[in-house]
């Protein structure tokens, strides 16, 4: 059983910047895929961004604007992001992916373990 912990929402005026944190339990976290995915209430759970090995993949709402990044010692994922808008008010989920892989890094079906969230909230 992996446990995942995200941490580093909270309230950020339009325009600013935050960065997300997610830590994964277990000894083989350089194996994983971790991603990014958001919601905001009566919407489907979107996908934000991946890191597979160093390879990053984004979305187009935050392309530009987010950068992923992993330290495989300390076992954390992060989102950095920029230029946040009021669209970005959502609770961020952080998601880890073990080997067998799924096939897309942003179909949340393929990712196995999930974090309870972190909300995200931008104000004008």
């Amino acid at each position: 059983q992996v446990q995942v912990v995200e941490s580093g929402g909270g309230s950020v005026q339009a325009g600013g910047s935050l960065r997300l944190s997610c830590t994964a339990s277990g000894p083989t976290f350089s194996t994983y895929v971790m991603a990014w995915f958001r919601q905001v209430p009566g919407s489907e759970r979107e996908f934000v961004a991946a890191i597979r090995a160093e390879k990053p993949y984004y979305s187009g709402s935050v392309k530009g604007r987010g950068t992923i990044s992993r330290d495989n010692v300390k076992n954390t994922m992060y989102l950095q992001m920029n230029t946040l808008q009021s669209e970005d008010t959502a609770v961020y989920y952080c998601a880890a992916d073990l080997p067998p892989y799924g096939v897309n890094v942003a179909s949340l079906y393929g990712y196995d373990y999930w974090g309870q969230g972190t909300q995200v909230t931008v104000y004008s």
